[in-house]
């Protein structure tokens, strides 16, 4: 046996731990997912601020927009939790929800078509 076949290889990621579109797209579906297990949520939230800046190409609009689409629905969240008090809060909750799931289907869409988010920055849609 050869030196060079005893050495373990570099270990090869898989193309979804990668900055780029397939990364965003596992992210959006984390986020989705978000929805009935929170932790997932938490987790592409991870993903998003660890590649942010690393796909230098229209992906890095979808990180930016992923990462605000996390606070500012976590902040809607709460707003709608506080005036459950009030009684609205329920319906906001459910405004929120539809929000939140529209924001990263919208995101997909765009990604699906090599598009960057044309409002990452966006408290509403992004479109």
């Amino acid at each position: 046996m050869s030196d060079t076949n005893m050495r373990p290889q570099p270990r090869q990621t898989d193309r979804w731990l990668e900055p780029g579109p397939t990364n965003a797209l596992v992210i959006y579906v984390l986020y989705l997912l978000g929805l009935v297990i929170g932790i997932s949520a938490l987790a592409g939230l991870v993903i998003a601020y660890i590649n942010r800046g690393k796909a230098g190409t229209y992906v890095e609009s979808h990180y930016a927009f992923l990462i605000r689409t996390f606070w500012i629905g976590l902040l809607y969240a709460l707003v709608s939790a506080v005036l459950l008090i009030v009684g609205i809060g329920f319906l906001l909750m459910l405004a929120v929800a539809v929000w939140f799931i529209a924001r990263c289907v919208i995101g997909m869409q765009a990604l699906q078509r090599g598009e960057p988010v044309r409002h990452p920055q966006s408290w509403l849609l992004g479109n």
